[in-house]
Protein backbone atom coordinates (compact mmCIF):
# COMPACT_ATOMS: atom_id res chain seq x y z
CA UNK A 1 0.00 0.00 0.00
CA UNK A 2 0.88 3.27 -0.95
CA UNK A 3 0.27 6.46 2.01
CA UNK A 4 -1.37 9.25 -0.39
CA UNK A 5 1.41 12.04 -0.25
CA UNK A 6 -0.07 14.88 -2.86
CA UNK A 7 -2.43 16.35 -4.67
CA UNK A 8 -3.32 19.12 -1.09
CA UNK A 9 -4.31 21.69 -2.86
CA UNK A 10 -8.15 21.43 -1.85
CA UNK A 11 -7.01 21.07 1.78
CA UNK A 12 -6.77 25.11 2.64
CA UNK A 13 -10.29 26.13 0.49
CA UNK A 14 -12.15 23.40 2.43
CA UNK A 15 -11.01 24.10 5.81
CA UNK A 16 -11.15 27.96 5.26
CA UNK A 17 -14.96 27.16 3.73
CA UNK A 18 -16.30 25.53 6.71
CA UNK A 19 -14.33 27.89 9.03
CA UNK A 20 -16.11 30.66 7.37
CA UNK A 21 -19.68 28.93 7.18
CA UNK A 22 -19.18 28.41 11.31
CA UNK A 23 -19.53 32.56 11.10
CA UNK A 24 -23.43 32.29 9.45
CA UNK A 25 -24.19 30.67 13.38
CA UNK A 26 -22.22 33.37 15.64
CA UNK A 27 -26.41 34.57 16.43
CA UNK A 28 -28.25 31.13 16.15
CA UNK A 29 -29.39 29.52 19.51
CA UNK A 30 -26.94 28.73 22.21
CA UNK A 31 -27.52 26.18 25.07
CA UNK A 32 -27.03 26.67 28.56
CA UNK A 33 -23.32 25.64 28.00
CA UNK A 34 -22.51 29.44 26.54
CA UNK A 35 -23.35 30.28 29.98
CA UNK A 36 -21.43 28.14 31.49
CA UNK A 37 -18.00 29.02 29.73
CA UNK A 38 -18.76 32.16 30.20
CA UNK A 39 -19.17 31.95 33.81
CA UNK A 40 -15.19 30.09 33.96
CA UNK A 41 -14.25 33.01 32.19
CA UNK A 42 -15.28 35.12 34.83
CA UNK A 43 -13.83 32.63 37.60
CA UNK A 44 -10.30 32.57 36.23
CA UNK A 45 -10.24 35.45 35.29
CA UNK A 46 -11.09 37.60 38.57
CA UNK A 47 -9.97 35.12 41.16
CA UNK A 48 -6.83 33.63 42.37
CA UNK A 49 -6.12 30.21 41.55
CA UNK A 50 -7.20 28.91 44.87
CA UNK A 51 -10.61 29.93 44.77
CA UNK A 52 -11.66 28.66 40.94
CA UNK A 53 -12.40 24.88 42.17
CA UNK A 54 -14.22 26.69 45.46
CA UNK A 55 -16.54 29.46 43.67
CA UNK A 56 -20.19 28.79 43.62
CA UNK A 57 -21.55 31.84 42.91
CA UNK A 58 -23.38 30.39 39.57
CA UNK A 59 -24.70 26.91 39.35
CA UNK A 60 -22.22 26.27 36.83
CA UNK A 61 -18.72 25.82 38.57
CA UNK A 62 -15.96 24.75 37.33
CA UNK A 63 -15.54 21.04 36.86
CA UNK A 64 -13.12 20.70 33.99
CA UNK A 65 -9.43 19.54 34.61
CA UNK A 66 -6.71 22.22 35.51
CA UNK A 67 -4.71 22.65 32.44
CA UNK A 68 -8.55 23.72 31.00
CA UNK A 69 -8.99 26.28 33.69
CA UNK A 70 -5.49 27.88 32.65
CA UNK A 71 -7.22 27.55 28.90
CA UNK A 72 -10.06 30.03 29.97
CA UNK A 73 -7.86 32.02 32.01
CA UNK A 74 -5.88 32.53 28.80
CA UNK A 75 -9.28 33.13 26.56
CA UNK A 76 -9.92 36.26 29.45
CA UNK A 77 -6.80 38.01 28.73
CA UNK A 78 -8.07 38.76 25.17
CA UNK A 79 -12.27 38.62 26.69
CA UNK A 80 -11.04 41.86 28.48
CA UNK A 81 -10.96 43.65 24.99
CA UNK A 82 -14.54 42.37 24.06
CA UNK A 83 -16.27 43.91 27.11
CA UNK A 84 -14.77 43.71 30.68
CA UNK A 85 -18.04 42.61 32.13
CA UNK A 86 -18.56 39.38 30.74
CA UNK A 87 -15.87 38.57 33.36
CA UNK A 88 -17.49 39.57 36.78
CA UNK A 89 -18.29 36.18 38.29
CA UNK A 90 -21.43 38.11 39.61
CA UNK A 91 -22.91 39.03 36.09
CA UNK A 92 -24.73 35.47 36.00
CA UNK A 93 -26.63 34.46 32.57
CA UNK A 94 -24.91 37.74 30.89
CA UNK A 95 -24.68 37.94 26.55
CA UNK A 96 -23.93 40.79 24.98
CA UNK A 97 -23.57 40.98 22.02
CA UNK A 98 -19.76 41.73 22.07
CA UNK A 99 -19.65 38.61 24.55
CA UNK A 100 -21.36 36.10 22.41
CA UNK A 101 -18.95 37.39 19.73
CA UNK A 102 -15.88 36.83 21.12
CA UNK A 103 -17.15 33.41 22.78
CA UNK A 104 -18.01 32.10 19.16
CA UNK A 105 -14.96 32.93 17.74
CA UNK A 106 -13.18 31.55 20.22
CA UNK A 107 -14.47 28.39 19.50
CA UNK A 108 -13.43 28.79 15.61
CA UNK A 109 -10.51 30.36 16.09
CA UNK A 110 -9.36 27.00 18.66
CA UNK A 111 -10.49 24.88 15.82
CA UNK A 112 -7.42 25.61 14.23
CA UNK A 113 -5.89 22.66 16.23
CA UNK A 114 -8.51 20.23 15.03
CA UNK A 115 -7.50 21.53 11.65
CA UNK A 116 -4.15 20.95 11.64
CA UNK A 117 -4.77 17.22 13.07
CA UNK A 118 -7.51 16.71 10.29
CA UNK A 119 -4.49 17.37 7.76
CA UNK A 120 -2.08 14.88 9.86
CA UNK A 121 -4.45 12.35 10.10
CA UNK A 122 -5.19 12.64 5.93
CA UNK A 123 -1.86 12.71 5.38
CA UNK A 124 -1.92 8.68 7.56
CA UNK A 125 -4.68 7.49 5.16
CA UNK A 126 -3.29 4.34 3.39
CA UNK A 127 -4.48 3.60 -0.43
CA UNK A 128 -4.22 1.20 -2.81
CA UNK A 129 -3.69 3.42 -5.84
CA UNK A 130 -3.84 7.05 -6.27
CA UNK A 131 -6.25 8.55 -8.61
CA UNK A 132 -6.92 12.12 -9.74
CA UNK A 133 -10.18 12.23 -8.88
CA UNK A 134 -10.51 14.13 -5.88
CA UNK A 135 -13.89 12.23 -4.72
CA UNK A 136 -11.83 8.96 -5.23
CA UNK A 137 -9.30 9.76 -2.78
CA UNK A 138 -9.72 8.88 0.93
CA UNK A 139 -7.70 11.69 2.38
CA UNK A 140 -10.39 13.99 0.52
CA UNK A 141 -13.45 11.89 1.61
CA UNK A 142 -11.89 11.71 5.33
CA UNK A 143 -11.32 15.49 5.51
CA UNK A 144 -14.74 16.26 4.60
CA UNK A 145 -15.87 14.00 6.98
CA UNK A 146 -13.90 15.62 9.98
CA UNK A 147 -13.95 19.01 8.78
CA UNK A 148 -17.64 19.11 8.23
CA UNK A 149 -18.93 16.53 10.68
CA UNK A 150 -22.20 17.20 11.42
CA UNK A 151 -22.36 16.37 15.24
CA UNK A 152 -19.12 18.17 16.20
CA UNK A 153 -20.25 21.22 14.33
CA UNK A 154 -24.14 20.90 16.27
CA UNK A 155 -21.99 20.72 19.25
CA UNK A 156 -19.99 23.62 19.24
CA UNK A 157 -21.27 25.75 16.95
CA UNK A 158 -24.43 26.21 17.77
CA UNK A 159 -25.23 24.35 21.11
CA UNK A 160 -21.64 25.70 22.33
CA UNK A 161 -18.62 24.16 23.39
CA UNK A 162 -15.32 23.82 22.58
CA UNK A 163 -14.87 19.77 21.53
CA UNK A 164 -13.26 20.60 18.07
CA UNK A 165 -9.82 21.99 19.69
CA UNK A 166 -10.13 19.09 22.48
CA UNK A 167 -10.57 16.09 19.62
CA UNK A 168 -7.69 18.40 17.83
CA UNK A 169 -5.29 16.87 20.89
CA UNK A 170 -6.71 13.59 20.13
CA UNK A 171 -6.75 12.89 16.36
CA UNK A 172 -3.38 14.66 16.46
CA UNK A 173 -2.08 12.14 19.00
CA UNK A 174 -3.62 9.14 17.00
CA UNK A 175 -2.04 10.84 14.04
CA UNK A 176 1.40 10.68 15.57
CA UNK A 177 1.30 6.67 16.49
CA UNK A 178 0.34 6.39 12.92
CA UNK A 179 3.42 7.21 12.12
CA UNK A 180 5.12 5.81 14.82
CA UNK A 181 5.88 8.88 16.72
CA UNK A 182 5.06 7.50 20.30
CA UNK A 183 6.49 10.01 22.66
CA UNK A 184 4.72 12.34 20.70
CA UNK A 185 1.35 10.72 20.67
CA UNK A 186 1.74 10.40 24.45
CA UNK A 187 2.60 13.99 24.94
CA UNK A 188 -0.42 14.92 22.72
CA UNK A 189 -2.77 12.49 25.17
CA UNK A 190 -1.39 13.80 28.31
CA UNK A 191 -2.28 17.11 27.73
CA UNK A 192 -5.52 15.95 26.29
CA UNK A 193 -6.46 14.18 29.80
CA UNK A 194 -5.70 17.84 31.98
CA UNK A 195 -8.11 19.59 29.60
CA UNK A 196 -10.95 17.32 29.83
CA UNK A 197 -11.24 13.71 32.02
CA UNK A 198 -13.62 12.50 29.71
CA UNK A 199 -11.18 11.50 27.27
CA UNK A 200 -10.35 8.80 30.40
CA UNK A 201 -12.58 6.33 28.03
CA UNK A 202 -9.81 5.55 25.98
CA UNK A 203 -6.81 5.87 28.52
CA UNK A 204 -6.98 1.81 28.47
CA UNK A 205 -6.03 1.75 25.02
CA UNK A 206 -3.25 3.95 25.13
CA UNK A 207 -1.46 2.47 28.29
CA UNK A 208 -1.08 -1.01 26.79
CA UNK A 209 -0.56 0.06 23.54
CA UNK A 210 2.44 1.79 24.85
CA UNK A 211 3.65 -0.50 26.86
CA UNK A 212 3.31 -3.29 24.65
CA UNK A 213 4.28 -1.87 21.13
CA UNK A 214 7.23 1.18 22.61
CA UNK A 215 8.36 -0.36 26.11
CA UNK A 216 8.90 -3.96 24.08
CA UNK A 217 11.07 -3.38 21.30
CA UNK A 218 10.51 -6.58 19.07
CA UNK A 219 7.70 -9.69 19.22
CA UNK A 220 8.91 -12.94 18.31
CA UNK A 221 8.45 -14.79 15.13
CA UNK A 222 4.81 -15.99 16.02
CA UNK A 223 3.70 -12.66 16.53
CA UNK A 224 3.54 -12.84 20.40
CA UNK A 225 5.61 -10.53 22.89
CA UNK A 226 9.47 -10.84 23.06
CA UNK A 227 10.11 -10.24 27.01
CA UNK A 228 13.83 -9.88 27.02
CA UNK A 229 13.50 -6.99 24.75
CA UNK A 230 11.83 -4.77 27.20
CA UNK A 231 13.37 -1.33 27.60
CA UNK A 232 13.39 0.18 31.07
CA UNK A 233 14.62 3.84 29.86
CA UNK A 234 11.61 4.05 27.46
CA UNK A 235 9.31 3.29 30.37
CA UNK A 236 11.19 5.92 32.24
CA UNK A 237 10.99 8.16 29.30
CA UNK A 238 7.03 7.82 28.42
CA UNK A 239 6.36 7.79 32.15
CA UNK A 240 8.38 11.34 32.87
CA UNK A 241 6.40 12.99 29.86
CA UNK A 242 3.25 11.97 31.64
CA UNK A 243 4.29 13.04 35.24
CA UNK A 244 5.67 16.24 33.94
CA UNK A 245 2.18 17.33 32.41
CA UNK A 246 -0.09 16.31 35.22
CA UNK A 247 2.47 18.18 37.65
CA UNK A 248 2.64 21.36 35.40
CA UNK A 249 -1.22 21.04 35.72
CA UNK A 250 -2.10 20.01 38.84
CA UNK A 251 0.70 21.06 41.12
CA UNK A 252 -1.24 24.45 41.59
CA UNK A 253 -3.93 22.97 42.93
CA UNK A 254 -2.27 20.10 45.39
CA UNK A 255 -3.60 21.56 48.40
CA UNK A 256 -7.34 21.30 46.97
CA UNK A 257 -6.69 18.22 45.29
CA UNK A 258 -9.64 16.58 47.30
CA UNK A 259 -11.92 19.99 46.24
CA UNK A 260 -11.07 19.51 42.37
CA UNK A 261 -11.42 15.39 42.15
CA UNK A 262 -14.70 16.10 43.86
CA UNK A 263 -15.73 18.63 40.92
CA UNK A 264 -14.54 15.87 38.25
CA UNK A 265 -16.14 13.43 39.50
CA UNK A 266 -19.67 13.95 40.74
CA UNK A 267 -20.68 10.37 41.31
CA UNK A 268 -24.35 11.95 43.18
CA UNK A 269 -25.65 13.31 39.69
CA UNK A 270 -27.55 9.57 39.04
CA UNK A 271 -27.00 7.32 36.43
CA UNK A 272 -28.37 9.35 33.24
CA UNK A 273 -28.24 12.84 32.39
CA UNK A 274 -31.24 14.48 32.01
CA UNK A 275 -31.81 13.02 28.73
CA UNK A 276 -30.76 9.60 28.44
CA UNK A 277 -27.63 9.09 26.14
CA UNK A 278 -28.59 5.77 23.66
CA UNK A 279 -26.50 2.94 25.83
CA UNK A 280 -27.18 0.24 27.36
CA UNK A 281 -28.65 2.19 30.42
CA UNK A 282 -31.41 3.72 28.57
CA UNK A 283 -32.76 0.22 27.51
CA UNK A 284 -32.70 -0.70 31.31
CA UNK A 285 -34.30 2.30 32.31
CA UNK A 286 -37.10 1.87 29.72
CA UNK A 287 -37.58 -2.02 30.88
CA UNK A 288 -37.99 -1.16 34.23
CA UNK A 289 -40.76 1.23 33.17
CA UNK A 290 -42.61 -0.96 31.24
CA UNK A 291 -42.37 -3.86 33.99
CA UNK A 292 -43.71 -1.10 36.32
CA UNK A 293 -46.46 -0.06 33.84
CA UNK A 294 -47.30 -4.30 33.83
CA UNK A 295 -46.93 -4.58 37.55
CA UNK A 296 -49.17 -1.67 37.83
CA UNK A 297 -52.07 -3.39 35.66
CA UNK A 298 -51.65 -6.30 37.12
CA UNK A 299 -51.78 -5.43 40.34
CA UNK A 300 -48.45 -6.90 41.21
CA UNK A 301 -47.31 -3.11 42.39
CA UNK A 302 -49.05 -0.29 44.12
CA UNK A 303 -48.57 2.82 41.85
CA UNK A 304 -48.41 5.07 45.22
CA UNK A 305 -45.88 3.05 46.54
CA UNK A 306 -43.61 3.89 43.49
CA UNK A 307 -41.00 6.52 43.22
CA UNK A 308 -42.60 9.28 41.37
CA UNK A 309 -40.54 10.11 38.56
CA UNK A 310 -40.39 6.08 37.39
CA UNK A 311 -44.20 6.80 36.45
CA UNK A 312 -44.61 10.21 35.72
CA UNK A 313 -41.61 12.48 35.78
CA UNK A 314 -40.10 11.40 32.50
CA UNK A 315 -36.39 11.81 32.36
CA UNK A 316 -35.01 13.24 34.98
CA UNK A 317 -31.47 13.45 36.16
CA UNK A 318 -31.72 11.08 39.35
CA UNK A 319 -33.66 7.98 38.19
CA UNK A 320 -34.36 5.21 40.63
CA UNK A 321 -35.30 1.83 39.58
CA UNK A 322 -38.05 0.45 40.84
CA UNK A 323 -38.32 -3.39 39.83
CA UNK A 324 -34.88 -3.68 38.48
CA UNK A 325 -32.51 -3.42 41.06
CA UNK A 326 -31.09 0.72 40.97
CA UNK A 327 -27.54 0.60 39.18
CA UNK A 328 -24.39 1.84 41.70
CA UNK A 329 -21.48 3.76 40.30
CA UNK A 330 -19.29 0.42 40.57
CA UNK A 331 -21.43 -1.53 38.59
CA UNK A 332 -20.88 1.21 35.59
CA UNK A 333 -17.27 0.80 36.58
CA UNK A 334 -17.24 -2.76 36.17
CA UNK A 335 -19.44 -3.64 33.60
CA UNK A 336 -17.07 -0.90 31.47
CA UNK A 337 -14.06 -2.69 32.61
CA UNK A 338 -15.48 -5.96 31.36
CA UNK A 339 -16.50 -4.24 28.16
CA UNK A 340 -13.58 -3.12 26.66
CA UNK A 341 -11.39 -6.13 28.48
CA UNK A 342 -11.04 -8.40 25.23
CA UNK A 343 -10.29 -5.55 23.17
CA UNK A 344 -6.94 -4.42 25.25
CA UNK A 345 -6.19 -8.10 26.00
CA UNK A 346 -6.34 -8.03 21.84
CA UNK A 347 -3.30 -5.46 21.47
CA UNK A 348 -1.77 -6.69 24.38
CA UNK A 349 -1.75 -10.41 22.62
CA UNK A 350 -1.34 -9.12 18.88
CA UNK A 351 -0.93 -5.20 18.72
CA UNK A 352 -1.28 -5.30 14.69
CA UNK A 353 0.39 -1.73 14.75
CA UNK A 354 -1.22 1.46 15.35
CA UNK A 355 -4.30 0.73 13.35
CA UNK A 356 -4.67 -2.28 16.17
CA UNK A 357 -4.63 0.61 18.61
CA UNK A 358 -6.58 2.80 16.91
CA UNK A 359 -9.52 -0.20 16.38
CA UNK A 360 -8.95 -0.88 20.38
CA UNK A 361 -9.04 2.81 21.25
CA UNK A 362 -12.61 3.36 19.43
CA UNK A 363 -13.91 -0.02 21.32
CA UNK A 364 -12.58 1.55 25.04
CA UNK A 365 -14.74 4.39 23.53
CA UNK A 366 -17.38 2.82 22.87
CA UNK A 367 -17.78 0.60 25.89
CA UNK A 368 -17.22 3.65 27.91
CA UNK A 369 -20.36 5.15 26.33
CA UNK A 370 -22.40 1.84 26.65
CA UNK A 371 -21.86 1.42 30.25
CA UNK A 372 -20.89 4.68 31.72
CA UNK A 373 -21.89 6.56 34.66
CA UNK A 374 -23.79 9.63 34.02
CA UNK A 375 -22.97 9.49 30.19
CA UNK A 376 -23.78 12.90 27.81
CA UNK A 377 -25.14 11.82 24.48
CA UNK A 378 -22.44 13.67 23.53
CA UNK A 379 -19.59 11.39 24.02
CA UNK A 380 -20.53 9.49 20.92
CA UNK A 381 -18.47 11.64 19.12
CA UNK A 382 -15.19 9.86 20.83
CA UNK A 383 -15.99 7.09 18.48
CA UNK A 384 -17.45 8.44 15.45
CA UNK A 385 -15.01 11.08 14.51
CA UNK A 386 -12.18 8.37 15.23
CA UNK A 387 -13.86 5.90 13.32
CA UNK A 388 -13.56 8.22 9.98
CA UNK A 389 -10.00 7.32 9.58
CA UNK A 390 -10.55 3.71 9.16
CA UNK A 391 -14.09 4.04 7.13
CA UNK A 392 -12.34 5.37 4.27
CA UNK A 393 -9.68 2.62 4.68
CA UNK A 394 -11.47 -0.44 5.17
CA UNK A 395 -15.14 -1.55 3.38
CA UNK A 396 -16.31 -3.15 6.48
CA UNK A 397 -15.34 -0.22 8.82
CA UNK A 398 -17.46 2.36 6.43
CA UNK A 399 -20.74 -0.03 7.06
CA UNK A 400 -19.96 0.35 11.29
CA UNK A 401 -19.52 3.76 10.38
CA UNK A 402 -22.39 4.81 8.35
CA UNK A 403 -24.98 2.83 10.85
CA UNK A 404 -23.27 4.44 13.84
CA UNK A 405 -22.67 8.43 12.91
CA UNK A 406 -26.03 8.18 11.35
CA UNK A 407 -27.53 7.31 14.66
CA UNK A 408 -25.41 9.10 16.74
CA UNK A 409 -25.70 12.15 15.04
CA UNK A 410 -29.46 11.83 14.76
CA UNK A 411 -29.68 11.08 18.81
CA UNK A 412 -28.49 15.01 19.29
CA UNK A 413 -31.30 16.10 17.90
CA UNK A 414 -33.11 16.74 20.85
CA UNK A 415 -29.55 19.39 22.13
CA UNK A 416 -31.82 21.90 19.34
CA UNK A 417 -34.86 21.51 20.96
CA UNK A 418 -36.11 25.38 19.96
CA UNK A 419 -38.90 25.63 17.39
CA UNK A 420 -38.80 26.43 13.73
CA UNK A 421 -35.42 27.76 12.67
CA UNK A 422 -32.97 25.11 14.52
CA UNK A 423 -35.27 21.97 13.31
CA UNK A 424 -34.69 23.14 9.26
CA UNK A 425 -30.69 23.83 10.07
CA UNK A 426 -30.23 20.59 11.66
CA UNK A 427 -32.40 18.52 9.33
CA UNK A 428 -30.49 20.40 6.36
CA UNK A 429 -27.02 19.87 7.87
CA UNK A 430 -27.64 16.08 9.03
CA UNK A 431 -28.68 15.39 5.42
CA UNK A 432 -26.30 16.90 3.78
CA UNK A 433 -23.46 15.44 5.84
CA UNK A 434 -25.39 11.87 5.44
CA UNK A 435 -25.45 11.97 1.91
CA UNK A 436 -22.49 12.30 1.70
CA UNK A 437 -20.84 9.84 3.88
CA UNK A 438 -23.00 7.32 2.08
CA UNK A 439 -22.20 8.33 -1.64
CA UNK A 440 -17.80 9.41 -1.00
CA UNK A 441 -17.60 5.62 0.87
CA UNK A 442 -19.79 4.26 -1.42
CA UNK A 443 -17.90 5.18 -4.31
CA UNK A 444 -14.44 4.59 -2.27
CA UNK A 445 -15.43 1.01 -1.75
CA UNK A 446 -16.67 0.65 -5.15
CA UNK A 447 -16.68 -3.43 -5.99
CA UNK A 448 -16.67 -4.59 -3.03
CA UNK A 449 -20.07 -5.26 -2.24
CA UNK A 450 -22.66 -3.64 -0.22
CA UNK A 451 -21.63 -1.50 2.85
CA UNK A 452 -24.85 -1.83 4.64
CA UNK A 453 -26.69 -5.13 5.53
CA UNK A 454 -31.06 -4.99 4.56
CA UNK A 455 -31.62 -5.22 8.44
CA UNK A 456 -29.20 -2.27 9.06
CA UNK A 457 -30.85 0.09 5.88
CA UNK A 458 -34.65 -1.06 7.45
CA UNK A 459 -33.34 0.11 10.62
CA UNK A 460 -31.81 3.72 9.30
CA UNK A 461 -35.35 4.04 7.15
CA UNK A 462 -37.27 3.28 10.59
CA UNK A 463 -34.69 6.54 12.11
CA UNK A 464 -36.88 8.33 9.28
CA UNK A 465 -40.48 7.27 10.57
CA UNK A 466 -38.93 8.05 14.23
CA UNK A 467 -37.76 11.64 13.29
CA UNK A 468 -40.83 12.73 11.63
CA UNK A 469 -43.00 11.54 14.89
CA UNK A 470 -40.64 13.13 17.15
CA UNK A 471 -39.64 16.50 15.40
CA UNK A 472 -43.11 17.27 13.35
CA UNK A 473 -46.37 15.22 14.65
CA UNK A 474 -45.46 14.83 18.35
CA UNK A 475 -45.37 18.60 18.36
CA UNK A 476 -49.15 19.66 17.13
CA UNK A 477 -50.64 16.50 18.87
CA UNK A 478 -52.29 16.35 22.07
CA UNK A 479 -49.52 14.57 23.89
CA UNK A 480 -47.44 17.26 23.95
CA UNK A 481 -48.30 18.75 27.27
CA UNK A 482 -49.41 16.07 28.85
CA UNK A 483 -46.10 13.80 28.12
CA UNK A 484 -43.32 16.04 27.05
CA UNK A 485 -40.29 14.08 27.42
CA UNK A 486 -41.97 11.50 24.64
CA UNK A 487 -39.71 12.15 21.99
CA UNK A 488 -36.73 12.24 23.65
CA UNK A 489 -37.51 9.03 25.15
CA UNK A 490 -38.16 7.27 21.61
CA UNK A 491 -35.05 8.70 20.35
CA UNK A 492 -32.94 7.83 23.24
CA UNK A 493 -34.50 4.00 23.56
CA UNK A 494 -34.36 3.61 19.55
CA UNK A 495 -30.89 5.19 18.66
CA UNK A 496 -29.84 3.12 21.93
CA UNK A 497 -30.72 -0.36 19.74
CA UNK A 498 -28.43 1.11 16.91
CA UNK A 499 -25.44 2.43 19.14
CA UNK A 500 -25.77 -1.40 20.69
CA UNK A 501 -25.70 -2.83 17.67
CA UNK A 502 -22.37 -0.67 16.12
CA UNK A 503 -20.83 -1.85 19.34
CA UNK A 504 -21.49 -5.83 18.56
CA UNK A 505 -20.84 -5.48 14.91
CA UNK A 506 -17.11 -3.74 15.94
CA UNK A 507 -16.35 -5.80 18.36
CA UNK A 508 -16.46 -8.77 15.86
CA UNK A 509 -14.07 -6.62 13.80
CA UNK A 510 -11.27 -7.77 15.88
CA UNK A 511 -9.40 -10.86 14.62
CA UNK A 512 -10.24 -14.29 16.38
CA UNK A 513 -6.97 -14.98 17.48
CA UNK A 514 -6.30 -12.09 19.06
CA UNK A 515 -8.84 -12.07 21.95
CA UNK A 516 -8.32 -15.61 23.36
CA UNK A 517 -7.47 -15.48 27.36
Amino acid sequence: MAVQSDGWSWFLPLAAGVSLFKCLFINAYRSTDFEVHRNWLAITHSLPVSSWYHENTSEWTLDYPPLFAWFEFGLSKVAQHFDKNMLLVENLNYASPETVMFQRLSVIFTDLVFIFAVRECSRCVQVQKVSRDILDQPSFVLSVLLLWNFGLFVVDHIHFQYNGFLFGFLLLSVAKHLQSEHLQGALLFSILLNLKHIYLYVAPAYGVYLLRDYCFTRDVKDGSIGWRSFSLLRLLVLGGIVVSVFTLSVGPFLGQLPQVLSRLFPFKRGLCHAYWAPNIWALYNILDKVLVVLGVRLKLLQEAELPRASMTGGLVQEFQHSVLPSISPATTLFCTLLSILPAVVSIWRRPRGARGFLRCLLLCALGSFMFGWHVHEKAVLLVILPLSILAVESREDAGIFLLLSTTGHYSLFPLLHTPAGELLIKVCLMLMFTTFSFTALRRLHRGKGSLLRPLEVFYLLGLVAVAIACEVVFPLSPWKHRLPFLPLLVTSVYCSVGVCYSFLRLYLSLPADSVKM
